[in-house]
């Protein structure tokens, strides 16, 4: 084990497990590639100046490690992304759309609980 994580730290390869969340900004290149893999992606709709965003963030990050939580989640950009918005019908910041490959499993709004916030993104698996 000494050995393996000493290889893992001189690749530089991460410790976290592989099938946690991941966290990265919204690109339609990545939401296509994943939902057409079939595989958990959630868009979590954020604006900078939202309170209820921010606070969600928080518990998003604390959940990066969580191997319960799966998939890719997504961050828009709430006020440049008003396309995007129109076609999914998303009429305020905060909103979360949780989705297995194309079909879409659970969305939330103005939620900051942790415990449900956990449970919308699991409902991928």
């Amino acid at each position: 084990m000494k050995t393996l994580f000493i290889a893992t730290l001189s690749l530089g390869l991460s410790l976290s497990p592989a099938w946690a969340l991941d966290i990265a900004p919204y690109s339609a290149a990545t939401l296509a590639a994943r939902q057409q893999a079939g595989e958990a992606v959630s868009l979590h709709f954020h604006a900078d100046w939202c309170p209820t965003c921010r606070a969600q963030s928080q518990v998003f990050e604390s959940l990066r490690n969580d191997a319960t939580v799966p998939g890719t989640l997504l961050v828009v950009n709430y006020d440049k992304e008003r396309d995007l918005k129109k076609k999914l019908g998303v009429r305020t910041q905060s909103t979360l759309i949780v989705y297995r490959g194309t079909d879409e499993k659970t969305r939330l709004a103005g939620e900051t609980d942790a415990g449900k916030l956990r449970a919308a993104l699991q409902a991928a698996r």
